[in-house]
């Protein structure tokens, strides 16, 4: 793939192609996302005392690092632009751009500093909801105005607040995180918190990875019923070694599903993870692939046999949907799928654009309620297939996988992937994808 270093800098397409359906390989995977961007947000709280090893390279967390370390300055100006809503002589602008987690987090950390900053993003951040953290850290006491659209970014944070409570509530079943951003800055309360959660609790795993880390920082909490309790504690000297991206294994699992014949090594996993998507393994084991944990990794393998599942049930691990759905559809596997509803606040709304791509090659996502039902009844495998991406990098590779079934797959705005796995086209060709810039045949 001669132009790779040019998708790094610029939005350019891509085309897949796979001569073999079978994949053989060992692909070693960026740290976790999730886990590296709470590691980084407990370091910035403890003042020194915890150190994270293995950060992830994801575009995500470069942001938030950049933001976080007192040294970077990288993304934070003084907001000076004329006629902007955003200019004001004493707040840092920070721009995060698409990242989501990183919005969310830095809203909750801003609150505990001494300074007054404005956060911003992209386009599409302005349209992401976060009026459901800024409710409950305003009920806290923090100061937050919203300087465009009530409920959404930019927004402008008044930090060193006096805490007028510790008992607040929060629906479980919306993003998760804003839950642990709640929970990451409690310890630094002056009154510690007391979280009660309404109804469900989406994503549970993600909240458990926070208290677990958190934990291993040497915060204690208590969980009772729907109330999660932190009291305000030091921190111990400890670094958080950051574990494989179980998300970006994700898409080995369904290039193994769709292969003939697949053996791949993924080392650095573990078979008991905080990450949630690690039920990946579970999931995929209906659609034939093993995974065994064994020196140092986990080694998977294609078993051909009939895909008998009907129902799954991703409430508890979202970012795989579009993973599975894409796998169901390209072997007609007319599936249902529950827990999709945080899909629609995403990168973009997740299921429209499931929606609008499966549909180019005759599958329908149908929704009814709250329950999301494939009908592949007219499915069909064209010999080139179009994707856009939707400024969604999750869209970009679960889609790639499908390379192994049609003869050309063009993958529009390669460089999204950098969002969460920088590496995923170079990896793919280490197992023999043939990955071109468009242009550069």
């Amino acid at each position: 793939m001669g132009g790779y270093l040019n998708i790094q800098t610029m939005k350019q397409n891509i085309i897949l192609t796979k001569k073999s359906r079978s994949v053989h390989g060992t692909v070693h995977l960026t740290g976790s996302k999730s886990e590296c961007n709470r590691a980084l947000v407990i370091e910035a709280l403890s003042h020194g005392k915890v150190k994270v090893e293995n950060i992830s390279d994801a575009a995500d967390t470069v942001t938030l690092l950049g933001v976080l370390s007192p040294e970077s300055g990288v993304l934070s100006q003084k907001s000076q632009e004329k006629g902007s809503g955003l200019q004001t002589q004493d707040s840092r602008l920070i721009n995060i751009g698409p990242a989501g987690t990183a919005m969310r987090f830095l809203t909750a950390y801003f609150t505990l500093q001494d300074e007054e900053v404005v956060l911003t993003g992209s386009e599409r951040m302005k349209q992401r909801p976060i009026g459901i953290l800024v409710d409950a850290l305003r009920e806290l006491g923090a100061e937050i105005e919203y300087v465009e659209n009530e409920g959404f970014p930019p927004i402008k944070i008044k930090g060193g607040f006096a805490q007028q409570t510790d008992k607040i509530s929060i629906k479980g079943n919306i993003s998760s995180q804003y839950i642990t951003a709640l929970l990451l800055i409690a310890v630094r309360l002056p009154l510690g918190l007391q979280l009660h959660i309404e109804g469900d609790l989406t994503s549970r795993p993600y909240v458990e990875m926070t208290l677990e880390m958190l934990l291993t920082a040497g915060i204690k909490h208590t969980w009772n019923d729907n109330v999660i309790s932190i009291p305000r504690q030091d921190f111990s000297s400890v670094s958080l070694h950051i574990e494989p991206d179980w998300s970006a294994a994700s898409y080995w699992y369904a290039i193994a599903a769709l292969a003939d014949e697949a053996e791949l090594f993924l080392p650095g996993l573990t078979q008991y993870s905080l990450q949630g998507d690690s039920v990946i393994t579970e999931i995929m084991a209906n659609f034939g692939i093993t995974s065994q944990f064994k020196n140092g990794g986990v080694y998977l393998q294609k078993e051909v046999k009939p895909v008998l599942r009907k129902i799954f049930d991703l409430k508890e691990c979202p970012d795989l949907a579009q993973t599975i759905i894409v796998v169901c559809a390209a072997l007609g596997h007319e599936a249902t799928f529950t827990g999709l509803e945080t899909l629609k606040i995403k990168e973009t709304d997740r299921v429209k654009a499931l929606q609008n791509e499966l549909a180019k090659i005759g599958v329908k996502l149908i929704e009814k309620g709250q329950v999301y039902k494939l009908d592949c009844s007219e499915k069909f495998i064209p010999e080139r297939l179009f994707v856009n991406t939707y400024d969604d990098h999750r869209m970009a590779m679960a889609f790639a996988p499908l390379a192994l079934v049609i003869k050309e797959v063009e993958i529009e705005d390669a460089n999204v992937v950098e969002k969460s796995y920088p590496a995923f086209w170079k990896d793919l060709e280490s197992v023999q994808f043939v990955v071109e810039v468009k242009g550069e045949r």
